[in-house]
């Protein structure tokens, strides 16, 4: 059978995304990874070229994954933040890789920063674009829209950061029974805030 680079390359990016996830950047092995993948080691330097190469590749492909699912549509804004609930849910790898981004990489802006601001900055033109905070002057628009977002995106992903606690405070046996709740919880929440911000 003929050696196939991109199924290897797959196999690489879906047993790192799970190993960085579990363990962050520096406790993540290259060894766990390869075994994994059943690729060997110097594959993954070949196609990512270094560990924290890689890591940085894992996290924007999964950024990309939420981007093209889910958009926020700004005359539906609760029920897009119902679909990004949903998302989150089923893809909880991507919350704990932004966390072990935070906690692990040096905070100084690269390429892969300058790319994901772009995405961030046309999703908020959206938002303008749709209404959002259409009562205000015109230079302040902008700035109620990347608020809004950033509040809706927080209401979302802190569910599944931290879903012992979600657990507790809500008093639920599950973490499902919780979220069932939270979700309701956020859809409204988001209603609101984007009437408010329409006002």
């Amino acid at each position: 059978m003929a050696y196939d680079a991109e199924d290897t390359r797959r196999r690489i990016f879906a047993a790192a995304a799970a190993e960085f996830a579990e363990h962050g950047l520096a406790g993540a092995r290259i060894d766990r990874i390869a075994a994994a993948a059943k690729a060997n080691k110097q594959a993954i330097y070949l196609y990512f070229g270094s560990k924290e190469k890689l890591f940085a590749a894992i996290l924007r492909a999964k950024l990309e994954e939420v981007r093209a699912a889910v958009s926020i549509d700004p005359d539906a804004v609760a029920e897009s933040v119902g679909q990004m609930f949903d998302w989150y849910r089923q893809h909880p790898e991507l919350v704990r890789l932004q966390l072990w981004e935070a906690l692990e990489t040096p905070d100084e802006p690269d390429d892969s920063e300058r790319e994901r601001r772009d995405g961030f900055r046309e999703k908020v033109h959206q938002l303008v674009d749709g209404g959002t905070a259409a009562h205000l002057p015109e230079d302040t628009r902008v700035r109620a829209a990347q608020d809004l977002l950033f509040t809706l995106m927080g209401l979302i992903t802190w569910n599944f950061a931290v879903p012992g606690m979600c657990r507790m405070v809500l008093d639920e046996e599950t973490d499902r029974a919780a979220w069932a709740r939270r979700r309701e919880t956020v859809i409204e929440t988001a209603r609101i805030l984007a009437a408010a911000a329409g006002r």
